[in-house]
């Protein structure tokens, strides 16, 4: 693609050429790479699954933050309730 085509194609996808360059030099080191040092399916595989486990963790312990803070807010609105019922 010639550098006008280029230029008229980054303008219509939101893309700076600068950052095309980049891009397109990293992706030329990766593959240059030896195959080896590039994850293998398996470490892949492994990847995906701890990630996966780890988001499950996540929405669990924000579950329980949610809990937690919906027992303080009540446990406050039912001390004020019982402490206006005191003094009355």
């Amino acid at each position: 693609m010639d550098e006008a085509g280029k230029s008229v194609w980054c303008r219509e996808h939101g893309v700076f050429p600068l950052d095309l360059a980049q891009w397109r030099q990293s992706a030329t080191q990766a593959l240059a790479e030896p195959a080896e040092a590039r994850a293998s399916p398996q470490q892949t595989a492994r990847d995906r699954r701890r990630i996966k486990e780890l988001e499950r963790e996540l929405h669990r312990k924000d579950r329980a933050l949610a809990e937690t803070a919906a027992l303080l807010v009540l446990s406050k609105k039912v001390g004020a309730i019982f402490k206006l019922g005191e003094d009355e």
